[in-house]
Order: C-alpha cells, then structure tokens, then sequence
C-alpha cells in the first residue's frame, strides 16, 4: 500500500459530488459537461471536484475536439478497498468475540437467575 495514495484516495471519498461523479464514471466515459449537469454549481466550482479526483488518481481526462471526456481510474480504489479488507478481517474476529462474550454472560445470568 502505498500512504500517500490512500490519503488522496480517502480525501476525494469525502465529497458526495466526487463519490457522485465516481459512481457516474463506473458506467463509463463521460464529457466534463454530462458530469457537471446534475449538480447545482457553476462549471469552474465542478472542475474543482474533477481537479481533486485527477490529482488522487482517480479518474483520467482527455480532450477530443473542443470536449474533455473523462474516465474512471480503479487501481487506486482496488488499493483503499485492499486496505480496508485488512482491517475487516480483524474487526469481524473482534466482534466474533464479543458476540461469544455477550452470549456466555446470558447464559451465566440465566444459569443464577439474574434478569437483564
């Protein structure tokens, strides 16, 4: 893994309108202007948003004629969702655990007659 990857990666996640245009993307290649249309903010204000997502890697921009046609850019999104199994591993075998915990307390509070 690679930090500064996952850093820029996370930072672009945490706008809805770049998880908005991301999730637009996954359907495939689209116009700057496509992208822009559904959201209520001037073109200069959206190309921040694409500016940031470009930066992180995330989505690639190319120009045919006068239009800039974008494209989802996945190895860094495969990178955050490897890192994240990583962890989900562990916090599933801790909440394993707990949920035995809890159950063994049930059981002992039913076995001397406690109510909970």
């Amino acid at each position: 893994m690679r930090p500064a990857v996952l850093d820029s990666t996370f930072a672009a996640l945490a706008d809805p309108t770049r998880r908005a245009v991301l999730a637009r993307l996954a359907l495939g290649e689209a116009t700057v202007n496509q992208l822009a249309e559904p959201f209520d903010m001037t073109l200069p204000a959206f190309s921040k948003h694409l500016k940031v997502l470009e930066r992180a890697g995330l989505i690639e921009k190319r120009r045919d004629a006068q239009f800039r046609h974008c494209r989802l850019k996945a190895l860094p999104l495969r990178e955050a969702r490897d890192w994240l199994d990583e962890y989900r591993a562990q916090w599933q075998s801790r909440l394993d655990r707990m949920e035995a915990y809890a159950r063994q307390l049930h059981e002992s509070e039913k076995k001397h007659g406690k109510k909970g």
